[in-house]
């Protein structure tokens, strides 16, 4: 067999996911020949290890029965190459805009990019776990492989201290990097040692902004309606309105009538009564 084309070079190693010999091509769960190679198995070689998918040719029958192929010698553990950027880049809303962001993690020579318009406060974020799952892979496949989740900014990972610990947790479980491509701790951080603690102190300082805007925003409301200002729509009651139908009530007209004479609703003009009685 021959070692010039990447099936030839992918098949030098079993496969960690379908459990294929060195020789054979991948399968599915139907026990056919896989279309693509897996990805724990093509990265296993330095020079594929940049691919976001290595086909299986034509003469390996994909999607026929699987047969074993001649088995081959297996080939040492390849010592690590560079680095394996994996990117995730989100927003919460319709109307904000991700490119910046892709445009941010393409610069950083991201091998692969996973996005989504989701807001943090959804707990499934599918294309975060399809980002964390590939990585999974490939450390599983080359467990001295470095792999890199990247992010523009910590705010598109987590929306509290809980959350940020827990991806810390599996980040450091999975053997997995963490980059910020911005902030004031923009770098790549490994959860494992001295890594671990920026997690604590990412996670606290996240923590201390968000109360922090809430107290603010507090205060301000408060400040605001001792000075007469309530924040809302403005009430459909004005003063007339409030004096007439008190005029017309007293004179025993049913609310119906008057809510319906003034041009509100009968549970407004009820509620207005009921506080102004």
């Amino acid at each position: 067999m021959t070692t010039t084309t990447p099936a030839d070079q992918v098949e030098r190693h079993d496969c960690p996911k379908c459990q294929a010999p060195a020789g054979s091509p991948c399968r599915t769960t139907t026990g056919k020949v896989a279309a693509n190679y897996h990805t724990g198995r093509f990265a296993l070689v330095p020079a594929l290890k940049a691919e976001l998918t290595v086909k299986t040719p034509a003469d390996r029958n994909p999607g026929k029965p699987w047969v074993q192929g001649a088995p081959v010698a297996q080939t040492p553990e390849a010592a690590p190459g560079a680095a394996i950027r994996i990117g995730y880049a989100r927003c919460s809303t319709v109307g904000q805009e991700l490119q910046s962001q892709l445009d941010a993690l393409a610069r950083a020579d991201c091998t692969r990019v996973f996005s989504e318009k989701i807001s943090s406060r959804i707990k499934e974020r599918p294309e975060f776990e399809k980002a964390l799952t590939l990585a999974r892979e490939i450390k599983t496949a080359a467990p001295n492989q470095p792999v890199i989740l990247t992010v523009v900014e910590m705010k598109r990972l987590a929306r509290n201290a809980a959350e940020l610990m827990t991806l810390s947790s599996t980040l450091q479980k999975d053997g997995v990097q963490l980059e910020l491509l911005s902030g004031p701790l923009t770098g790549v951080y490994d959860p494992n040692g001295a890594g671990a603690i920026v997690f604590a102190v990412l996670a606290v300082a996240a923590e201390v902004e968000r109360e922090g805007i809430r107290e603010k925003t507090l205060e301000g409301l408060d400040t605001a309606a001792r000075k007469g200002n309530h924040g809302g729509r403005p009430s459909v009651m004005d003063d007339d309105k409030l004096a007439v139908a008190h005029a017309r009530y007293a004179k025993g007209e049913s609310v119906t009538a008057i809510a319906k004479a003034l041009g509100v609703h009968r549970a407004t003009l009820y509620r207005h009564l009921a506080e102004t009685a």
